[in-house]
């Protein structure tokens, strides 16, 4: 039987705030924004059921809470390293490898952005359109920088975008596949992330660059 944490007071806090962001984000992880509960996540993160609406309003706005503390932080790291000095090539290989360190780091955002990215809802398609829209057009700038010296070949930036994009998340969206096929014992071990990393890299190395120069 699952143990509850202890009941908080009902006070407004940054640290009220994040506990409740982190049991939730495991909650809606599991079982989604239909099947999750307020009252299991209130349980999960020791405070009165009402202190969490008093702070989010609704389960809908709790759960885009928890996706905008992940779309926030990675937009952030994202945007900045595309937006600096660096030449092309190596703007993308620290963009691929920000990303790839950013999912491995977080192991329930992929479920939790299978399910954002399922949503319809006008609010889902908003935060959306807020956080990817920048770092979609940063990186096809990118590509496309790098076409015009030379350094990548030719390509159509935005099928390249999202061919980046799935190298790093299908590994870490049919992880659990992975390990029930024992095609990798598990996916999330150390030596098995610094290897799908090396391979990620490598790859688009090899698939982008002129002159790829493999690690």
């Amino acid at each position: 039987m699952a143990i509850k944490a202890p009941v908080r007071r009902a006070v407004k806090t940054p640290e009220t705030r994040a506990i409740i962001l982190r049991s939730a984000e495991h909650i809606f992880a599991e079982r989604g924004l239909a099947g999750a509960r307020i009252d299991a996540i209130a349980a999960a993160a020791g405070v009165n059921k009402a202190l969490i609406y008093y702070y989010f309003k609704s389960k809908d706005a709790l759960f885009l809470a928890v996706i905008e503390e992940h779309l926030k932080e990675f937009s952030r790291r994202a945007l900045a390293l595309l937006s600096s000095d660096e030449g092309a090539k190596d703007k993308v290989l620290h963009y691929v490898s920000m990303h790839f360190d950013f999912v491995a780091t977080r192991r329930d955002y992929p479920r939790l952005f299978q399910r954002f990215m399922m949503a319809r809802e006008r609010r889902f398609m908003q935060v959306r359109q807020k956080y990817f829209a920048p770092v979609g057009q940063k990186l096809r700038s990118v590509i496309e920088q790098g076409i015009r010296t030379g350094e990548f070949y030719e390509s159509d930036s935005t099928h390249t975008v999202i061919s980046l994009v799935a190298l790093t998340v299908f590994y870490f969206a049919v992880a659990p596949m992975l390990k029930a096929a024992e095609a990798i014992k598990d996916p999330y071990e150390k030596s098995q992330l610094a290897r799908r990393k090396r391979e990620v890299l490598n790859f688009v190395r090899r698939a982008l660059f002129q002159n790829a120069g493999l690690a």
